[in-house]
């Protein structure tokens, strides 16, 4: 069974309007409510996927009850723990750019932490666990680190979709899928990554320190997957960017839903890049029709500088 783990989960407030104007009135367009996330955003991708997950974590108040209300709409399993503080709100203003403002996340007692850890406790070999997203700020550090440990004695398979010192500190725990952008990859190797071939020289150290597959997506240029002694590089189709919101969390999905269907990394590459572009290209997560229509536009070419 596939399980997302969403320790900062939030209530996504997505509005639409045409110009945003600092210290004015502005009057949106349109408004949309969604459960946010990046393990629940691969949890919805996974269900229109035809894949079914475990959506874990943790929700509180009438925001809390809001996302699970959704997700079980949606007949997704969800197994969250119930926290006294109100789940976050996070406001997305579309406009002539894009602006977020993210809440602060609840109060987490050691209490709500050791019940997590618990049921992540009984995870085996057969499950594979997605950590995503951000830490709230009553949490420790250290709590990827924690979960992973845990995930490796119990040798239970492991995806992480997080940034800088929370990916580097689960590298050795040897994570399946680790998926940072191209920004990202270079935050961690305090430089600039503007070009595939740097892409891949970056990925590659990431897979020395302990990361299975690395897929590093490059924006419009296209997205990349280092896996094992091969290299896969990817166009991306063409199309109108709507939100960049979920499209990373997509890319997972995607490649992790293909994957299991046919244990074929390139088709699981192929499928991974038209699900974050269909995504990217929608307000909201893609549709498992929007990713079809995409994936014949998806090309896969096997790169230089393989093992």
């Amino acid at each position: 069974m596939i399980y997302t783990l969403t320790l900062n989960p939030s209530v996504d407030y997505i509005t639409t309007l045409n110009q945003f104007n600092v210290g004015h009135l502005n009057r949106v367009e349109e408004g949309t409510k969604l459960p946010g996330g990046k393990g629940i955003n691969v949890s919805r991708l996974l269900k229109r996927m035809g894949v079914s997950s475990v959506a874990l974590g943790y929700v509180g108040g009438f925001t809390g009850n809001y996302i699970e209300a959704y997700l079980q709409d949606e007949q997704i399993n969800t197994e969250f723990v119930h926290v006294n503080d109100d789940t976050r709100i996070n406001v997305k203003i579309k406009a002539a750019e894009e602006t977020e403002l993210n809440g602060k996340g609840p109060n987490i007692t050691a209490e709500e932490m050791e019940q997590l850890k618990s049921r992540i406790s009984s995870l085996t070999e057969k499950d594979l666990l997605v950590i995503a997203g951000s830490i709230p700020a009553s949490m420790p550090a250290s709590i990827y680190e924690e979960i992973v440990k845990i995930l490796a004695d119990n040798g239970t398979a492991f995806v992480v979709d997080a940034e800088g010192e929370l990916l580097r500190k689960v590298l050795p725990y040897r994570p399946f899928l680790i998926k940072p952008n191209h920004h990202e990859l270079g935050q961690l190797f305090e430089t600039v990554v503007t070009s595939a071939e740097e892409a891949i020289h970056y990925g590659k150290q990431l897979q020395e320190m302990g990361a299975q597959h690395v897929i590093v997506s490059m924006a419009g240029d296209g997205a990349i997957l280092i896996s094992k002694d091969k290299i896969y590089i990817s166009n991306v189709p063409k199309g109108e960017v709507q939100s960049s919101v979920g499209a990373g969390d997509s890319m997972v999905a995607g490649f992790l839903a293909q994957y299991e269907k046919t244990q074929d990394m390139e088709k699981a590459f192929q499928y991974s890049v038209a699900s974050g572009s269909a995504t990217a290209f929608s307000i909201g997560l893609a549709t498992e029709d929007k990713i079809q229509q995409l994936l014949g536009e998806v090309n896969i070419r096997k790169g230089n500088g393989a093992n």
